[in-house]
């Protein structure tokens, strides 16, 4: 992140927005303790990795896709 303050908020305004459904009242209510705790964990977190394998037994699953 980088920019001005007004361009950070900005993006950190629209990143709760999608990952929480906070709206800008909420964003801007929530504390900066509160904010860093929210993104490490989420940055913390692994999405699910998809191998050939599983794709192939979904596949297999599902004859619509």
């Amino acid at each position: 992140m980088s920019g001005t303050f007004a361009e950070s908020a900005q993006e950190l305004a629209g990143q709760t927005a999608l990952l929480l459904g906070w709206r800008p009242a909420d964003f801007w209510a929530a504390t900066p303790a509160e904010l860093a705790a929210i993104f490490a964990v989420r940055a913390s977190i692994e999405p699910p990795s998809l191998s050939r394998e599983h794709l192939t037994t979904m596949l297999e699953q599902d004859r619509n896709g």
